[in-house]
């Protein structure tokens, strides 16, 4: 199912969909603006997912031991990477 809906362009925010439209071969201005839609909503929840994570660490941050062990970790993944494939 779908809705349609009315909404009103300025001439500069007309020009921007038309620029998405032919950017990215979208078949119709519709299109544009059902993908511009989805862009936008998955950034949002991606942003919500950050802001989770990092109000979670500001309640319980890592304990010395935690960053440690973090540090470690990285050193040792650093150490086993076969750096002379890459020069």
């Amino acid at each position: 199912m779908s809705t349609q809906i009315a909404v009103r362009l300025t001439e500069d925010e007309l020009a921007a969909l038309d620029w998405i439209v032919v950017r990215c071969d979208y078949p119709s201005r519709a299109d544009g603006v059902r993908a511009a839609i989805t862009a936008l909503a998955e950034r949002l929840r991606a942003e919500a997912v950050s802001h989770a994570i990092i109000d979670g660490y500001r309640r319980h941050p890592e304990t010395p031991a935690e960053l440690a062990e973090a540090e470690r970790s990285t050193r040792d993944a650093i150490a086993e990477e076969p750096w002379e494939r890459w020069w």
